[in-house]
């Protein structure tokens, strides 16, 4: 096939629910590709020597040779090429943001002078790993070493499986009462189903991971006691960024403010939503304000309909185009009925006498100058306040590390703004033994990018010990030829350079 005729053929649209429909239920918007459309879009792949796509994929995906094997209808094989570097197929495909990573470079794209128009890479990876069954990985021999992986986000399930590849003993140890980390409690159902991140972590457990569930370490257990009383030979800390952020605003202590983490945890982790089979509390806001641009504050607004509210707001102070969101979840949300209000921001939450949400008086702003990060830096418009009814408010403008760890750990260096400081090359701490990566390190980040450093953790894991053992052994070695009645009793054991 030429150049010319895969340009001709057209890109696939992926079959959604209907907006009004899904606005009401939990399950998933997207429905996927056919086997005929997965091709067809795989065919569309230029094949490029060059592979400029994966400059942009934090793992490395052999995107070119799945797209290949797709193209001819080989799934099996496609879902096997991706595998050899990705251990979330399906989770990738559905939460990666492709259009700022492998699809930004995509060739297609650039001739068409469209990103939107260029290979749907996550789409056609996520056909794969929902209808594709590939070969689990071999374990190589075991090694004899133990390590400890604190948190079960993306993040610590690659460094978890690429250590057991390895032939590590590996423990995961995980706050919740379940795993998967943000997968579970911030991504919602109907974007990403908790069936596949399942899947995932069973595929770990039959590689010999093991489990402990509700351990929280730097209460349950410090840090260094893994290493110093336990036994284990490293550790890898993934325990993301979970410390919401709030505006400091007046009136953030009402009773129907919610951080986007507390709400979203309640209605995906603690499935809220499904009041007949749970029975988690939950606040039932009619008119609810949804502060900030990003993924997060797309997921609260999204669910918040799903949750039953009439109305709901999106407030973000910049414009739509400065918008960090994927475009596809700003274009969902407005189909739902989310109703955007760009260029203005929360000034106060105004109560009644009981102490509730009772409206939020809110301020226009104009764009000014470009800031540190390039995009144009809010400026208020005096005396441009205004007052939304709304009974409800949930704060998504960020998270922080999670600052337990840090807070319990002599020696564990942080940055400012207290993420983890690693070595570049091997994600070590400032502790030998204790490596860290993910949102822990990034600070909030997306999936992908936690995966990368996992593998990159792993790979620091995995010299670092076996180096180790090579220490103890010739350690154990020198100090036998120097044991009383061996032949080398009383001599230097080293030698002068």
């Amino acid at each position: 096939m030429t150049a010319k005729d895969r340009m001709e053929i057209p890109p696939q649209t992926m079959p959604e629910q209907d907006a009004k429909t899904r606005a009401r239920n939990m399950n998933e918007v997207a429905l996927g590709y056919t086997a005929e459309m997965a091709k067809r879009e795989a065919s569309r792949c230029m094949q490029c020597p060059t592979k400029p796509c994966m400059q942009g994929c934090p793992v490395a995906v052999n995107i070119p040779g799945f797209l290949a094997k797709a193209a001819e209808g080989d799934f099996e094989g496609a879902l096997a090429t991706i595998r050899e570097t990705s251990l979330l197929p399906a989770v990738c495909g559905r939460v990666c943001p492709q259009e700022k990573q492998c699809q930004k470079f995509c060739t297609m794209g650039k001739l068409l002078k469209d990103v939107d128009k260029a290979v749907a890479i996550g789409r056609v990876e996520r056909f794969c790993a929902d209808n594709a069954v590939a070969p689990a990985a071999n374990a190589l021999p075991r090694t004899g070493k133990r390590i400890a992986v604190i948190g079960s986000g993306p993040a610590s399930i690659t460094c978890a499986a690429d250590c057991a590849r390895a032939g590590h003993d590996v423990t995961v140890f995980e706050a919740f009462h379940k795993a998967g980390g943000v997968l579970v409690y911030g991504i919602p159902e109907f974007r990403l189903p908790k069936a596949i991140v399942k899947k995932e972590i069973d595929g770990l457990k039959a590689l010999g991971v093991k489990f402990e569930m509700n351990y929280v370490v730097g209460r349950t257990r410090r840090l260094r006691d893994f290493i110093d009383k336990d036994g284990f030979d490293a550790v890898f800390i993934g325990t993301g960024a979970g410390l919401p952020k709030f505006m400091d605003i007046e009136g953030e202590n009402l009773v129907g403010v919610f951080s986007a983490n507390e709400y979203l945890t309640r209605a995906n982790l603690m499935k809220a939503y499904d009041e007949a089979g749970h029975d988690t509390p939950f606040w039932h806001g009619r008119r609810v304000a949804v502060l900030g641009g990003g993924n997060v504050a797309m997921d609260a607004s999204r669910m918040a309909l799903r949750l039953g509210a009439d109305k709901v707001y999106l407030i973000y102070r910049r414009s739509e185009a400065e918008m960090p969101a994927r475009k596809e979840e700003v274009h969902h949300a407005k189909e739902e009925g989310v109703e955007f209000l760009v260029l203005q921001n929360a000034k106060r939450v105004i109560g009644d006498d009981q102490g509730r949400v009772a409206g939020l008086e809110c301020l226009k702003y104009e764009l000014g100058e470009p800031d540190a990060s390039g995009r144009r830096s809010p400026v208020a418009i005096p005396g441009s306040e205004f007052t939304l009814d709304v009974d409800t408010v949930v704060v998504a403008v960020g998270n922080a590390s999670n600052p337990l760890i840090p807070a319990t750990t002599e020696g564990l260096e942080v940055n400012k703004r207290g993420n983890i400081v690693v070595d570049p090359e091997t994600n070590m701490t400032s502790i030998p033994g204790v490596f860290a990566g993910g949102d822990i390190v990034l600070g909030a980040a997306t999936v992908i990018l936690a995966m990368g450093e996992g593998r990159r953790a792993a790979a620091g894991i995995n010299a670092y010990a076996m180096r180790r053992a090579a220490t103890i052994e010739s350690d154990t070695a020198t100090n036998a030829s120097n044991a009383p009645g061996s032949r080398n009793e009383g001599k230097c054991s080293f030698q002068r350079s």
